[in-house]
């Protein structure tokens, strides 16, 4: 009888034992099973200058800094002036289709900037002050290598963060928006000129294609 009741005895734990490591190995199984994620994170767009035949010698963001006032060009993007994107832009925040010297834009430019005024002068461009702080060169030919801001009709408001023409940045202060530019020439380089407080700092994102 002894030896019955021993038998059994063993045989209920040989048979908890094997559901034990059985339960222990369907969970390791299901955790090999499970799906690994192995997707990349998109990388975010910040330009289309390859488009246009401009290949980068720097990424963006890029920061040029002249006379304690910083602009950092955080993205960039070009548009034929009468295609869907651009017209999009063109016709939801009323831009006008003049802006400087150009008056057939063949080009929509579309950027995000922020821009720092590190220095104790304010930095504006308004009726006060006409100049420009940062400019944006493709060219060297004076008629058409500069492109210009035109004047979004819709939102005139001085340090617009949607639409920016015309602001006022006081000492200590930044400003965070999105400008358009007109363009009419070719690519050929791509440049930024800051100029202020007496200082000028010129920034070459993309060197002159025709040099490489």
């Amino acid at each position: 009888m002894k030896k019955t009741i021993l038998k059994v005895t063993a045989a209920a734990l040989l048979v908890s034992q094997f559901l034990t490591l059985g339960a222990g190995f369907q969970e390791n199984t299901a955790s090999a099973a499970a799906p690994v994620s192995t997707a990349k994170p998109v990388p975010v767009m910040t330009d289309n200058l390859f488009k246009y035949g401009l290949k980068k010698d720097v990424e963006l963001p890029v920061t040029v800094t002249a006379g304690g006032l910083s602009y950092t060009l955080e993205k960039i993007m070009i548009y034929d002036y009468n295609s869907k994107d651009a017209l999009a832009l063109r016709k939801l925040y009323n831009y006008g289709k003049n802006a400087g010297s150009i008056s057939n834009p063949k080009y929509f430019i579309w950027t995000k900037v922020t821009i720092k005024n590190n220095s104790q002068k304010v930095a504006q461009k308004n009726y006060k002050d006409l100049n420009p702080k940062w400019r944006l060169f493709f060219d060297t030919s004076l008629a058409k290598g500069e492109a210009f801001t035109p004047m979004p009709y819709a939102l005139k408001t001085e340090n617009n963060e949607k639409a920016l023409f015309t602001y006022s940045i006081a000492p200590g202060k930044s400003l965070s928006s999105y400008q358009a530019y007109l363009y009419q020439g070719d690519f050929k380089f791509f440049r930024i000129l800051m100029q202020f407080n007496n200082e000028s700092k010129l920034q070459s994102i993309v060197n002159d294609t025709e040099a490489k």
